[in-house]
């Protein structure tokens, strides 16, 4: 076979089995360049099933946390029902992957090539999950902090088991001073955990989430019948509390709504002020 027929025919069996070209040109090097032999040899090792299901949406599954020596890794992986997310097989998935996560320093790319306990890449044993499970699994986000520059504290919401649940949130300080504020690392991730803040302060919000808002708030003022001279007035006020409840420094405490968590952190602080240096909260599903 041609260079051009085989790449034709890899085409030709892309589009009717969805499949990655290396897949493809595998099952047409198995057959001997036969489409329908292909389709049934990618269907007999579950690549075929699993990728007829990738266009589905997959909103459910768990977050999982991993932290070995002050450093943190978090990933989330997503199942299409929330049965599955409970299957033993599927956790069990998850709870490798939470270590390989760790060790390849939240890096996706590695993580899919990574070899599992059973000797199958990552990337090869998710495809045979999907083919044995049913449903659209995917592996949809990870990130690690390591232990530079401050100390990492996480929190799990409604944990299942150590380190797995549906809400996880990770926070690095700066200036914890061991046995003297160290709890309020936990209690900062607990507080983003509950409050989904967007970002550390006013300034980094993103922008275009700023416009959009004012856009709607401006409009909810003019369909309520306020005059237009009232309109930009009563709009900034309501801006401004916006920024105020979606950026971390300037939400109200959780444990007491009277202080900002900027006040916290400065009455919590000893010989060094303490400081967010960065956060991330993951919540299974969300933005799906």
């Amino acid at each position: 076979m041609s260079n051009k027929d085989l790449l034709d025919n890899i085409k030709k069996l892309r589009e009717m089995t969805g499949v990655g070209f290396k897949d493809c040109k595998k099952a047409l090097d198995e057959t001997k360049g036969d489409i329908d032999k292909s389709i049934e040899f990618l269907r007999k090792n579950g690549i075929a099933k699993a990728s007829k299901k990738m266009n589905r949406t997959a909103s459910e599954g768990l977050a999982l946390v991993h932290e070995d020596n002050g450093q943190v890794a978090i990933i989330e992986i997503n199942s299409e029902t929330d049965f599955v997310a409970k299957n033993k097989d599927f956790i069990n998935f998850c709870k490798e992957l939470s270590k390989i996560n760790f060790n390849s320093k939240g890096d996706l790319d590695k993580i899919n090539n990574t070899k599992m306990t059973n000797g199958i890449l990552v990337k090869d044993h998710l495809i045979s999950l999907i083919a044995k499970i049913g449903e659209k699994i995917t592996i949809r986000r990870s990130n690690f902090f390591d232990k530079s520059n401050g100390d990492n504290f996480y929190y799990v919401h409604s944990a299942i088991e150590k380190g797995i649940g549906k809400i996880i949130s990770l926070v690095k300080l700066e200036g914890i001073q061991k046995a003297k504020n160290e709890d309020i690392g936990n209690k900062v991730a607990m507080h983003i955990a509950a409050l989904n803040p967007l970002a550390l302060d006013k300034k980094n919000i993103d922008q275009s989430i700023v416009d959009k808002e004012l856009e709607i708030i401006k409009a909810e003022i003019t369909n309520s019948g306020k005059p237009k001279e009232m309109v930009e007035k009563i709009s900034k006020g309501k801006i401004s509390k916006f920024l105020d409840e979606n950026s971390l420094l300037n939400q109200a405490w959780i444990m007491d709504p009277k202080k900002k968590v900027s006040d916290v952190l400065k009455e919590n602080s000893s010989e060094k002020q303490l400081k967010v240096i960065d956060f991330i909260r993951y919540k299974v599903g969300e933005g799906v």
